[in-house]
């Protein structure tokens, strides 16, 4: 009995590939750059909608290819018009989208991986294996996904973008950058890379590395400590990524692409909450230009921290404006459907 084949996923395919597939198929060379249209401009998810080919050209790529889509498998509403959606992929695993409606901006907030392997202590994902890496359509799917839910539940566009789902996105560089260029291009959904952020937990060389493809959008630094000690005990990446290292590689970074680096900071109860944690966060924001943004906590059952109190938050933040930096406090979006900062762990499946 004759094994099934398994079909190539059309997207994963390069384009000069492409062409040779078609001519060697009679096909003539420029129907490659109308199938490419409709797979990045149109994100088509079927051969049938290409309707600028014949029948018989869309048979032949249903005969060869696949187009391994993403699926909205269950969708969330908050009481706060925060939107969560479980996406399955083609091997039924399962990842999490956020959109995140504001006044001035509309946000998507994608994953980058199957769970993690970093296991940061005060995140839900990171108490969740690494299954695999996600590709670059499965990140542009979700994209589209949730750029049609703001238009379709609250008639705004989407304005901006940020990896800060499930995983860590420099763990899955290639298929980040390659997500990121067909969101961006002209022969894609055309967005600004000023309007995408990509946030990780500090992978001192893949840090470098943006810095050296000289990439356009933002970086955004999951900090949540500024001495060793402490972000040992909550994040164990910076046993292997220390902020000496992480300090040279922002510094690098901003050398060469001129972009302000955004600080994340969870401040948590009694733990990084301090007029002394303060001063040390103060002092790391002086090796690159940036701003901070401090988050607030939202609890996971798999962890016992504790968001701190409105008054030391308040001094906490007060101190660094006092010192000239530009600081921002966000609230949590979603946290009634687990939707929050940290929170992604396909609870609801």
């Amino acid at each position: 009995m004759n094994a099934i084949k398994v079909k190539e996923d059309i997207r994963k395919i390069e384009r000069k590939r492409l062409t040779e597939f078609l001519v060697d198929q009679g096909e003539k060379p420029f129907r490659s750059k109308q199938i490419n249209e409709w797979l990045w401009k149109k994100s088509a998810q079927t051969f049938d909608e290409m309707s600028n080919l014949s029948l018989k050209t869309r048979q032949l790529l249903k005969d060869h290819f696949a187009i391994n889509g993403v699926t909205v498998n269950q969708v969330q509403v908050s009481d706060d018009q925060t939107i969560k959606s479980t996406f399955k992929l083609y091997d039924d695993h399962i990842i999490e989208g956020v959109l995140i409606p504001a006044d001035s901006r509309m946000t998507a907030c994608v994953s980058s991986q199957v769970g993690c392997s970093l296991s940061c202590k005060f995140c839900a994902t990171g108490y969740m294996d690494r299954k695999r890496n996600l590709d670059a359509a499965e990140i542009y799917d979700q994209v589209v996904h949730i750029k049609n839910q703001a238009e379709t539940h609250y008639q705004v566009p989407l304005t901006n973008i940020v990896y800060m789902g499930m995983g860590e996105p420099l763990l899955n560089y290639q298929n980040v950058i390659q997500s990121i260029n067909y969101i961006t291009s002209e022969n894609g959904l055309g967005m600004s890379p000023k309007r995408i952020t990509v946030s990780t937990a500090g992978i001192a060389k893949m840090i470098k590395k943006l810095g050296d493809d000289k990439v356009k959008f933002n970086l955004a630094l999951s900090l949540h400590a500024a001495n060793d000690a402490k972000r040992n005990q909550i994040m164990p990446i910076n046993a292997s990524n220390s902020l000496k290292s992480l300090k040279e590689a922002l510094q690098s970074y901003f050398y060469q692409t001129r972009n302000h680096i955004t600080f994340e900071y969870i401040v948590f109860n009694n733990f990084n909450d301090s007029l002394q944690d303060a001063k040390e966060l103060l002092q790391f924001t002086k090796y690159v230009p940036g701003k901070v943004n401090i988050i607030e906590y939202n609890p996971i059952s798999e962890a016992d921290f504790t968001n701190t109190a409105q008054d030391k938050l308040a001094i906490f933040a007060n101190f660094l404006q006092d010192k000239g930096v530009n600081v921002n406090i966000r609230r949590s979006r979603g946290k009634d459907i687990d939707a929050a900062c940290g929170q992604l762990a396909n609870k609801n499946k």
